[in-house]
């Protein structure tokens, strides 16, 4: 009898798999619910009420936004939803307002919170920020600190991919407090001299893949916050921007660490540093361990590998003080390039809290066609294969 009510339970959950497979995705075309393709007329309510639609279902549903030009307001579009499968299919261009001072003090302009199964597959977001850039060059903290252009926060079981997000006001997309998130073909444009805007932003965040993206921007092309964890960066070309940076950490006293990061195979040209961590010089529980840097091409890059843990912007609330961060078990594996600056290796640690088990292998640098050179601060750790810069550990 235990027996045969086994094999009926296992059917009904096999029957319910099969159903839940096959289950025809429900499709809510932007357009029917009001939105206009030219780019001027306010879509927003329409694509509000297709999330509201896709959410309230049980059955797996596409949000289908078709070519041409639509214009959002800030939007947010929250959870938890009743299906934990919702794509955002889009053919065409999400443009926000031309004047920043409509989103310029919102947070940001297209926000998903407490989601679960979201997949956002092509597109182009433009944030027009170009003006708001500007405005900070001539007048700034007068001005907009400016909206994120696609940000996720407290969601789990994330696709993004196709997708490419032009000229954001200020980060480009954040992964914040989420689970099992996978970024791929992924396309991030802005000016070489935007501010604040860097590429894809990770924090307090684990089980995170970015793939096969390119990414050209004025500030970090991916920049890894406190509290991120078993992150995987592969196939990225970055440049320009300033590279794909650990930090900064330790801005807080009580933080959270940073563990299991893979970056590979992966190319900067003309960047302003190619692999960064960075940390407050200021008291902190935070750390950053059990990091992989490999298969990393270098092209004129000012810095190509570099721990800075003296990081103190404007000179403000660090200066006589030591970071707290402890770094550890960092591995440089395969790194080939040119550097821009005649110091391609620079390790400048906290005296107070030593970097340490520092690995450099198979690493070739050069400067103007010669052998460039390393500095190393309170740093300890051992070198394999060939290694230029001669290592200073």
């Amino acid at each position: 009898m235990e027996n045969r009510r086994s094999l009926f339970s296992l059917s009904l959950i096999f029957v319910f798999m099969i159903n839940s497979a096959i289950a025809t995705p429900v499709t809510y075309n932007v357009a029917s619910l009001g939105a206009k393709a030219d780019g001027k007329t306010d879509s927003t309510k329409a694509f509000l009420s297709a999330w509201a639609k896709a959410c309230a279902s049980m059955n797996p549903s596409v949000i289908y936004v078709p070519a041409g030009t639509f214009f959002l307001r800030d939007v947010v579009f929250s959870g938890p939803c009743k299906s934990n499968a919702i794509t955002f299919r889009i053919a065409g261009t999400l443009v926000a307002p031309s004047d920043y001072r409509v989103i310029g003090n919102a947070a940001n302009w297209i926000f998903f919170h407490h989601v679960n199964g979201v997949t956002i597959s092509g597109g182009i977001l433009d944030g027009q920020g170009t003006a708001l850039w500007a405005c900070k060059a001539s007048h700034g903290e007068s001005c907009p600190s400016g909206a994120t252009t696609l940000s996720f926060s407290d969601s789990n079981n994330i696709v993004v991919s196709g997708l490419a997000s032009l000229n954001s006001q200020m980060f480009h997309i954040v992964i914040n407090d989420c689970q099992n998130v996978q970024m791929q073909g992924v396309r991030v444009s802005a000016s070489g001299n935007s501010p604040n805007t860097d590429g894809i932003h990770v924090q307090m965040s684990s089980g995170v893949t970015i793939l096969n993206s390119k990414i050209a921007t004025g500030d970090d092309c991916i920049s890894i916050g406190p509290g991120t964890s078993n992150l995987w960066i592969e196939s990225v070309a970055c440049g320009p921007g300033h590279g794909i940076s650990i930090g900064s950490l330790g801005k807080e006293q009580e933080e959270a660490g940073v563990q299991n990061v893979t970056v590979k195979t992966v190319t900067f040209t003309g960047t302003q540093n190619g692999l960064r961590i960075k940390s407050w010089g200021r008291p902190s529980t935070g750390f950053a361990r059990n990091i992989l840097f490999q298969h990393a091409t270098m092209v004129n890059v000012e810095n190509p590998i570099i721990i800075d843990q003296h990081y103190c912007p404007d000179n403000k609330g660090c200066p006589g003080q030591v970071s707290g961060v402890q770094i550890s078990d960092v591995t440089y594996e395969d790194i080939h390039g040119t550097s821009a600056t005649e110091v391609a290796v620079k390790f400048d640690c906290s005296p107070e809290h030593p970097c340490s088990e520092i690995k450099l292998e198979d690493v070739k640098l050069t400067y103007k066609n010669q052998a460039a050179e390393s500095s190393c601060s309170h740093a300890d750790g051992t070198t394999g294969g060939v290694v230029q810069p001669t290592s200073c550990l």
